[in-house]
């Protein structure tokens, strides 16, 4: 279950936003089972509602060119702390160590902020397109991949 506590961090990592507006209405539609923890916040319809607006909001602002690198220290610091709530919130619904979810959801964060910026800049340049289509193909892989490793919480493969 670890893994999936890692991933969502690598999501995370994409996207900053994402991962927690997908973790959030989880938890709200008692996919994953936060309730009687620390963490039982994420599901309550604020949090629902914050998340998901943020996502949107930084999905816009991620095609923006003025948006500053995901690299720079605002922009890891919260894929940082971001992934150590999503895998915390993972471990948790899967009965594990929260402390354990955090570490590498925070590493996940990490992973996935400059291994995306990688795979991006290295596509944009191979494919000669404009980076706004891979944007937009990272962007699906963030939510659908999000959507994906929440799931599998509770039902592993």
């Amino acid at each position: 279950m670890f893994l999936l506590s890692l991933l969502i961090g690598v999501m995370d990592g994409l996207r900053s936003m994402n991962a927690p507006a997908v973790v959030a209405w989880a938890a709200h539609l008692h996919w994953i089972d936060l309730d009687g923890t620390p963490l039982a916040f994420m599901g309550s319809t604020v949090a629902v509602a914050i998340f998901t607006v943020m996502a949107v909001v930084e999905l816009v602002a991620d095609q923006l060119p003025n948006t500053p690198a995901r690299t720079k220290p605002p922009g890891l610091i919260a894929r940082i702390v971001l992934g150590a709530l999503c895998g915390a919130c993972l471990a948790v619904a899967a009965r594990e160590t929260l402390a354990i979810g955090a570490c590498l959801g925070a590493a996940g964060g990490v992973i996935g902020a400059f291994g995306g910026y990688e795979v991006r800049t290295r596509t944009v340049k191979a494919l000669g397109v404009r980076d706004l289509f891979v944007a937009l193909a990272e962007d699906a892989v963030a939510i659908g991949g999000s959507i994906l490793i929440v799931s599998l919480v509770g039902h592993p493969v």
